[in-house]
């Protein structure tokens, strides 16, 4: 296994190295479908089977997929908000999306659709705009989410973040026109610093997806794909992720994902997900104990 650390021509050349040497298979997060096309081309004229991991590549030949199931993802989002804003009519809502260049954050956008359409149409909720975010930018998503919030007035009911990063970014607008913990946000991955701003009431929800899990699972796909058991390899991939742009279903390894609230963020630290010393340093401390969380 090697990291490109987000550098495309790294990446480029650790695949062609890889190809080179014959790998039985060749496992990428291709960092874009351009980067990800050129090296699906390169390993099958070398006659490599290909996995996609953790993001699919638009429009490619990839075999196999494992990573989690997004549109759920952003279901889990989107259910986490309602439940947040309760019984609040026409609330208005500023979406702070990813990548557009990113087809999880398409993904995410669509399973929070799947929800907040229907109260959109129906003037349930109002949606003030959806504002995809470039690279997933944690500082432009802010910058764009205040010029939202000031061309609105200043008014917001909730907001859906789609990654902790830019519900802190967020997060920081709202503590700047003193509404931080009076709205909620959501967002994704429960990362620590995510996970503090859950316990501190000032984001609404997360999104933990075991990435554990995602590595076993892909680990397995790939010895099976590699030891010839093209049948076992099917039998791990029992789910299908649509490719709009080649037209196809991959055969993938979808997983699933957990919503966590500030009264369940205690599971992650009973599994060892994240540790308590962390978590509940300085601010938090107080919050933790009162969700019987032990701090450092």
């Amino acid at each position: 296994m090697e990291n490109a650390e987000g550098d495309e021509a790294k990446f480029t050349q650790i695949a062609d190295e890889m190809i080179r040497r014959k790998v039985k298979v060749l496992m990428i997060t291709p960092l874009s479908a351009a980067g990800g096309l050129a090296v699906h081309k390169k390993a099958k004229a070398a006659g490599i089977p290909v996995i996609d991991y953790d993001r699919v590549t638009l429009g490619g030949t990839a075999e196999y997929h494992v990573g989690f199931d997004s549109v759920n993802v952003g279901q889990l989002q989107a259910d986490g908000l309602l439940a947040c804003l309760g019984e609040k009519p026409g609330a208005q809502i500023i979406e702070i999306e990813g990548a557009p260049t990113d087809h999880n954050a398409t993904l995410f956008t669509q399973g929070q659709k799947s929800r907040l359409s229907s109260k959109y149409d129906s003037g349930a909720l109002r949606l003030v705009k959806s504002q995809p975010v470039a690279d997933w930018n944690n500082e432009l998503g802010g910058q764009l989410f205040e010029q939202i919030l000031n061309g609105n007035g200043g008014k917001v009911d909730g907001v859906v973040a789609a990654n902790d990063g830019l519900a802190g970014a967020v997060i920081g607008v709202l503590k700047k026109k003193n509404l931080a913990g009076k709205v909620p946000v959501t967002g994704q991955d429960a990362t620590v610093d995510g996970l503090r701003a859950v316990l501190r009431g000032d984001q609404c929800v997360t999104v933990y997806k075991p990435v554990r899990d995602e590595a076993e699972a892909a680990a397995r796909l790939a010895i099976a794909i590699a030891r010839g058991d093209l049948d076992g390899a099917d039998d791990l991939a029992t789910g299908n992720l649509r490719d709009p742009v080649a037209r196809r279903d991959i055969k993938s390894v979808l997983l699933g994902a957990t919503l966590i609230k500030k009264d369940s963020v205690r599971t992650l630290v009973t599994e060892g997900i994240v540790k308590p010393q962390e978590l509940c340093a300085g601010d938090v401390a107080q919050a933790c104990a009162q969700q019987d969380i032990l701090g450092g």
